[in-house]
């Protein structure tokens, strides 16, 4: 990892630092998968030297508070592939009155209301739901770059689950890999799509991928509803693969894939997962998105012994009221 890179867990003192020891004029706040390393890729061709946050979901405030607290001399602050939480208004105002240009690109589903509010507090809000963030990113910064399109086709038709590019799938399970997303980013921005590395990780994420969802697959736990199949199951790697798994194989169509902290993974046949996510402090596409079980002490015990707790029939509960 680069000295430009700071990952989602980076926090406190050693980041603000990292932050205000900066060389270029642009920080780019993002996600932490495939779309993000494309979306990052781009603004590199296009800035040369960026200040790049990866970040998770549930760390985007704090860091955007990190950031907000930082003098921003008139620098750019890039947001991408990150959807509104409640709150932001106010960190982008806080940002804004520090000095920070700020640009916002996102292709979730946003609210009218959410919308207004933001647009207040930055120069660009550019959402679209139709594309992938990297799409947004390659129109607006890398016009006539063959190498920025290229980038986006094959990010979009992986995050769009378009799956027409076999290239695709393998850089979104590549990048998840320790090391290997600042090295595929990096490939990018040279127009290097794979290599012998990133072929060499894929295998190896073959073969472990087989036996993490073997493993989901033996301790799934299915709810019935008058509207919906729910399959709920635990993370040991590859969620939308695992949630795929057991579509095709307990003919569910809706699944909850629930890590050890209380991160979930929804994946869905009807339109509903980014309304199902936002009751459980989270938010995304109509068809994949993620939010969060509050786990009390009781809770990570049960879900570590038994694989299931409480919340289960809540989620079943929301699901069956949406429709």
């Amino acid at each position: 990892m680069g000295r430009s890179d700071q990952k989602s867990g980076t926090r406190g003192a050693g980041f603000a630092q990292a932050l205000s020891g900066r060389t270029g004029a642009v920080v780019h706040l993002t996600h932490n998968d495939l779309d993000a390393v494309g979306s990052d890729a781009i603004h590199r061709r296009k800035y040369g030297d960026v200040f790049t946050i990866w970040c998770s979901v549930g760390r985007f405030l704090t860091n955007l508070d990190t950031v907000a607290s930082s003098p921003g001399r008139g620098d750019l602050l890039s947001i991408s592939d990150l959807g509104y939480q409640q709150g932001a208004e106010q960190r982008l105002a806080r940002a804004r009155s520090n000095g920070w240009r700020i640009e916002w690109r996102d292709h979730h589903r946003w609210e009218d209301a959410e919308v207004r509010a933001v647009e207040k507090k930055t120069s660009l809000l550019h959402i679209d739901v139709a594309t992938c963030a990297t799409g947004i990113v390659a129109r607006d910064l890398a016009g006539g770059d063959a190498v920025a399109e290229e980038i986006a086709r094959i990010v979009c038709d992986y995050d769009l689950w378009r799956h027409q590019d076999p290239r695709s799938k393998m850089l979104g399970q590549v990048v998840m890999r320790k090391g290997c997303r600042e090295y595929v980013r990096d490939n990018l921005v040279r127009g290097i799509i794979t290599d012998e590395k990133v072929e060499s990780e894929y295998a190896e994420i073959l073969r472990e991928m087989e036996r993490d969802i073997s493993r989901s697959l033996r301790h799934t736990t299915i709810i019935e509803r008058d509207r919906h199949r729910i399959a709920f199951a635990p993370l040991y790697g590859y969620p939308s693969e695992t949630a795929h798994t057991i579509r095709d194989e307990l003919g569910t169509d809706i699944e909850v894939i629930v890590s050890g902290n209380g991160r979930i993974s929804i994946r869905s046949v009807p339109p509903i997962s980014h309304l199902i996510a936002r009751r459980f402090d989270g938010g995304g596409h109509p068809h994949a998105a993620g939010g969060t079980f509050q786990f009390n002490v009781l809770d990570r015990v049960l879900f570590w012994a038994v694989k299931r707790n409480r919340h289960y029939r809540r989620l079943a509960d929301v699901a069956d009221s949406i429709g």
